[in-house]
């Protein structure tokens, strides 16, 4: 096992790491930049080394100096934790020739995987369901054209090859609208990642969002564990997360259960990753892409299996098998998650920075809070503006839905603004008690 982890990351998921680390006996070290010498992850890691200045590239995406700071501690493993560097092929090979084993799956997975055309090219081939369009990157406007026209038809999407996060998506319903929609979607995707290959496929009318969870060892044996529905999205971006869906059955389960699996197993995968599914209306879904990396909504996958995820992505990288086959894994109660952001709805969900000059969680049974804030803590206009990950757990949906509307009701936080009214007014709403929801259904409420 290894003796020292070194979190290359901030914020509630580099808390999650160092928590779980210390469970399993292991030494921390974190890194953080001079806008986070206050951060608490910095506080309670065992080390900390600060990597550079507030700007991501002088600091959390400088895997340069998150190696150093490996050699100057003696970390002999990185969590990448999500975002950052956690999906970056370079920086997991680099990891490799210095002797650092990067906790996470590999440098030839996070390439295929990352290329969301290629990926989908993969999926193809495996027999994985997937959405019609373009096989891999769109080389010219012609040929988007000739494909929207004779292949796809309309509405379609089109998306960033290197894309996530809602980055360098565009719908175009119409033929009008496509080399506009083209031309934005590149320069977004160049901006954002280097990177302006886009694909095309059909857009699926009010789908569901439904990711499967997997882990899989050095050894080949892959499992799932279930599913979460992280439909609620605002402008491509998740808002609250379930697990199970409402929507789902025993035998879609098995089903979209054994794609996930073979997806993995079809690309070498190890460690832990999520396979994300659009599922229509009539209950056929397609493989959308997949996320080689922890996900921001793993607790609620751990709450219904009792299985802790960043622990696993440990044992695995150091080379250990999955203690458990598929027929193990069983599906207990229901869990919801709600992202605390500070940011104000009202000003089209304008950030927040700003200090914390009070703040209060709710607890009681069933309530996990993900966070790295405290009361005086600052939070800076630099990185992603989460407070708080607010997780509620019970036998039952609805009695998990009557939590979360307590613990939204006892959660305080003064100094900044927040989105735990809006959060409320969700969870409250009758569409989403009824599971009725889909990825539009935020865009189309009043």
């Amino acid at each position: 096992m290894f003796n020292k982890v070194l979190i290359a990351n901030r914020g509630e998921i580099a808390v999650r790491v160092i928590r779980a680390c210390r469970e399993m006996g292991i030494k921390t070290v974190a890194v953080y930049s001079t806008a986070d010498r206050h951060a608490l992850h910095a506080q309670i890691a065992d080390e900390a080394v600060c990597i550079g200045g507030p700007a991501t590239k002088d600091s959390y995406l400088n895997y340069k100096a998150i190696i150093a700071a490996c050699e100057i501690t003696g970390a002999n493993a990185i969590h990448p934790g999500f975002g950052f560097l956690s999906e970056n092929a370079t920086f997991a090979r680099t990891c490799e020739r210095c002797g650092i084993t990067f906790i996470g799956p590999s440098p030839d997975s996070i390439d295929m995987l990352g290329d969301k055309a290629a990926a989908k090219s993969a999926m193809k081939a495996a027999g994985v369901p997937v959405i019609p369009g373009s096989d891999g990157a769109v080389p010219t406007m012609e040929e988007a054209i000739r494909l929207a026209e004779e292949e796809i038809g309309y509405p379609l999407m089109v998306k960033a090859s290197a894309g996530g996060g809602g980055r360098g998506i565009r719908l175009v319903e119409r033929r009008e609208d496509l080399e506009r929609a083209v031309t934005e979607a590149k320069q977004e995707a160049k901006n954002y990642f280097g990177d302006d290959s886009i694909y095309m496929e059909r857009f699926i009318v009010n789908p569901k969002h439904i990711e499967f969870q997997i882990l899989a060892d050095k050894s080949g044996n892959v499992v799932h564990l279930g599913e979460r529905d992280c439909s609620m999205q605002r402008r491509n971006q998740k808002v609250l997360e379930e697990t199970p869906s409402t929507v789902m059955t025993d035998d879609l389960r098995r089903r979209m259960g054994e794609a996930a699996v073979n997806a993995a197993k079809v690309c070498g995968y190890y460690n832990a990753g999520t396979i994300e599914f659009l599922l229509d209306e009539k209950g056929e879904f397609y493989f959308m892409e997949m996320n080689t990396r922890i996900q921001v909504e793993h607790p609620i996958t751990e709450l219904v299996t009792g299985i802790d995820l960043v622990k696993m992505q440990i044992k695995i990288a150091d080379g250990q098998p999955l203690p458990f086959k598929q027929e193990d894994i069983s599906l207990r109660g229901h869990a919801i998650e709600c992202r605390i952001n500070a940011e104000n709805p009202k000003e089209n969900f304008r950030p927040c920075p700003g200090e914390i000059k009070a703040l209060h969680t709710p607890g009681g049974p069933g309530i996990r809070i993900d966070s790295s804030a405290y009361q005086g803590y600052v939070i800076t206009p630099y990185y992603d503006s989460m407070i708080a990950k607010l997780i509620a757990y019970a036998p039952t949906r609805e009695e998990a839905i009557m939590k979360m509307k307590w613990a939204l009701s006892e959660f305080i936080v003064e100094g900044v603004d927040t989105n735990i009214d809006f959060q409320l007014e969700l969870i409250r709403d009758p569409v989403f008690e009824k599971g009725n929801y889909d990825i539009g259904y935020l865009g189309r409420r009043k």
